[in-house]
């Protein structure tokens, strides 16, 4: 079979080691009003992702469709899962991050710094060791459309790192404009942050920026990875190859360790985030403005699922 000239556009070969020319992008679902957010549970066989305006948890099982998990989920945007198959969310409106519990209980595992609330936790990764880190831009207090409009309390837009055993949350890296997703490389000895700043201004910034991770989750580095047009970097994963699968105005883009952009996957409206899961951790799940789609790739996320 052929390569779907509409949904692909490659600039280097490898592209198509990566995905499967033939397949096609699937439409699950339309009815959101800002999408976000997805997170795979392996063990369910389901999806749960975000729908921030409509503040719901919208849950997807193939083969049986979509329902609700959650109404009045607090605005929630990113979530993950932990180390003990939990899931840990992002909730702007509450200006929180916390954890559902197996029982279904919600447990606040950080809502403020040095005694000042958090602004909107945005997005959030668990490293193997059980540390959730996560950025805090203000998105969900500039306006009452994805969480509750209030002052920001603290002088900026930051990354953190929490470990939830001690409830410690150290600040490791405070010179942001508007952190959005981050990953980890498969080997965590690199950590992935977008900046979305372009949305507030022409003149910021639109990149992913590289870090190390040394030591005691001691971050170095940050040097910019990538400029993302058109649009913006928002949520981005890794694959078993540590290639940045990242999200962008007209669909996602796919760039090599080396930041050289190998393709790209075009869809109808611009994405907003993504990650890998299915059976094998091989299909792509995109959130992308009012929709839900999947794709079916040739590599696996690097990601537990």
């Amino acid at each position: 079979m052929g390569v779907n000239l509409e949904l692909y556009e490659h600039f280097e070969t490898e592209f198509f080691s990566l995905v499967k020319g033939s397949a096609a992008l699937e439409t699950v679902y339309t009815d959101c009003r800002w999408a976000e957010g997805p997170v795979w549970f392996g063990d369910a066989h389901m999806l749960l992702w975000s729908d921030i305006p409509n503040d719901r948890i919208l849950r997807y099982i193939p083969g049986v469709g979509v329902s609700t998990y959650r109404a009045q989920a607090g605005n929630t945007n990113g979530h993950t899962r932990d180390r003990e198959g939990r899931l840990v969310s992002c909730s702007h409106l509450h200006r929180r991050v916390e954890r559902t519990e197996h029982d279904g209980s919600i447990t606040v595992l950080a809502d403020c710094y040095q005694g000042k609330k958090l602004n909107s936790p945005n997005d959030l990764v668990v490293k193997s060791d059980g540390s959730i880190w996560f950025t805090d831009p203000a998105y969900g207090i500039e306006s009452d459309y994805e969480g509750s409009r209030a002052t920001q309390e603290l002088p900026g837009c930051f990354v953190f790192c929490l470990v939830p055993d001690t409830g410690e949350l150290r600040l490791v890296c405070d010179d942001f404009d508007r952190p959005n997703g981050l990953a980890f490389s498969p080997d965590e000895t690199l950590l992935y942050v977008a900046d979305s700043g372009f949305s507030h201004g022409k003149d910021r910034p639109r990149h992913i920026r590289r870090f190390e991770i040394g030591k005691n989750n001691s971050l170095s580095g940050g040097e910019v990875f990538a400029e993302i047009k058109p649009g913006l970097p928002d949520g981005l994963r890794c694959d078993i190859e540590g290639n940045v699968w990242t999200s962008a105005a007209d669909g996602v883009h796919v760039l090599n360790p080396s930041a050289v952009t190998l393709g790209k996957i075009h869809t109808p409206k611009p994405v907003a985030n993504l990650c890998f899961g299915g059976p094998k951790n091989n299909w792509l799940f995109i959130t992308a403005t009012d929709a839900l789609h999947v794709l079916y790739t040739a590599t696996n996320g690097a990601q537990r699922s």
